[in-house]
């Protein structure tokens, strides 16, 4: 441990150049997908009626579980569908996927497209269950 001080001190110009880049990297990559709504508040929002969920995950796995009343639209067929949720252009649209990895294109795409009160699930499907809200089978 000595020696990274003794190498941050000798190299300060290197350590700060370090520093700077990796927080310009952190910034960007939580600006790149929009913005993140947790599920309690994305569960707030759906039971005032505020907010209408997109699932993007493909037909099998929306079919396993999804969330009451989420629209199924799948990643891929985003941009020809995006008409679809012109009669929710008043609501707030959360973008939900697998995981959460997904659903920054879905925002982009949409936005895109003219919608500019899109959201993405923070942690996906997989962060629902793990707050153990409940999912709809079919």
């Amino acid at each position: 441990m000595e020696r990274v001080f003794e190498f941050a001190v000798n190299h300060y110009i290197l350590v700060s150049l370090f520093v700077a880049f990796l927080l310009a990297i952190l910034v960007l990559e939580s600006r790149r997908g929009g913005a993140k709504i947790s599920a309690q508040s994305a569960v707030n929002l759906i039971n005032r009626d505020e907010a209408v969920v997109v699932d993007i995950r493909d037909r099998k796995d929306f079919n396993e579980g999804r969330i009451t009343g989420a629209i199924n639209i799948p990643l891929n067929s985003i941009k020809s569908r995006a008409s679809e949720l012109k009669k929710f252009k008043d609501k707030q649209i959360i973008v939900a996927d697998k995981m959460g990895q997904h659903s920054a294109m879905a925002v982009k795409q949409l936005n895109a497209e003219g919608y500019t009160n899109v959201v993405r699930l923070d942690g996906g499907i997989a962060d629902w269950k793990g707050s153990n809200l409940p999912l709809v089978k079919k």
